[in-house]
């Protein structure tokens, strides 16, 4: 896959080099059809984007995740996928192809509607009534999709919440979901200068905040805490979520995949016997 560089194991900063310094498995769809052709192999849903986004700007040219799919669709298997992009519109034939089967479900991130918000916080991402447009054409194709409010950033994105979802029912997105925001490793201190340099105003308060969703530290590692924070603002915040997706009609369950469609690859090119 296609993938923004980990600081913990490459030794590179998650600000810039975490953009632009990427690390590419050319050879994705190949190692993931070896894979599914193991012997004893038990299809589950596959996930792309839990940990970098698989629809970075250069995948355009390099075209790694829509390999991937490729393989996944041609074996009926399960996949999951959480972007910020649009782009994944140009696999939208192989999406609805698979959710003819129940075999895909979307996740769309929208972290706010204000485009001068979007520009500093996500600079080289799409703009939000994209990604808005891009549930929208989703849902028309058949395809499961949910919005994710993330990152929420307290006293930053949090009042938008309500309009967010809102505007995500209007698209047609099934289910909402969110993240509090996190602040893992030497991404801390990035954020501080971040809000140095746009929210000078409250740059104190929003770290307090943070610090209370996150037992007085910046960053909750917790298995069960870390998404979704812990205390009054935690709470507040989830109530919020919740109460706001009953009543847009989008507190529904994601469409169970199936994985009993699932047909291996050939093994070495060798059709099997039994």
């Amino acid at each position: 896959m296609l993938r923004a560089s980990d600081p913990r194991f490459s030794r590179l900063s998650p600000g810039l080099d975490f953009e632009s310094r990427l690390f590419a498995k050319p050879d994705a769809a190949k190692l993931l059809r070896a894979e599914l052709a193991k012997r004893g192999y038990t299809p589950a849903p596959l996930a792309i984007g839990t940990n970098t986004d698989g629809y970075q700007p250069i995948e355009r040219e390099w075209g790694i995740t829509r390999s991937v799919i490729e393989v996944l669709a041609e074996t009926r298997h399960p996949l999951l996928i959480t972007t910020k992009s649009d782009r994944l519109l140009r696999d939208i034939d192989l999406l609805a192809d698979m959710a003819r089967d129940n075999l895909v479900g979307v996740a769309i991130s929208v972290t706010t509607l204000d485009p001068a918000v979007a520009r500093t916080l996500e600079p080289r991402a799409p703009h939000p009534k994209r990604r808005l447009a891009a549930i929208r054409q989703l849902i028309d194709a058949g395809v499961p999709t949910q919005v994710n409010i993330s990152p929420i950033i307290p006293a930053i994105t949090d009042h938008e919440i309500e309009a967010i979802m809102a505007a995500a029912a209007q698209a047609g997105a099934i289910r909402a979901s969110y993240i509090l925001m996190r602040l893992p490793y030497e991404v801390a201190p990035l954020f501080r200068a971040w809000l140095a340099a746009h929210y000078p105003d409250r740059a104190d308060k929003v770290m307090h905040m943070v610090q209370d969703i996150r037992g007085g530290r910046d960053n909750d590692s917790g298995f069960f805490t870390r998404m979704k924070g812990q205390g009054v603002w935690a709470n507040l915040i989830r109530t919020r979520v919740k109460r706001a997706a009953r009543e847009q009609g989008m507190d529904r369950s994601f469409p169970p995949l199936r994985s009993d469609f699932f047909k291996p690859p050939e093994r070495d090119g060798q059709m099997e016997l039994f």
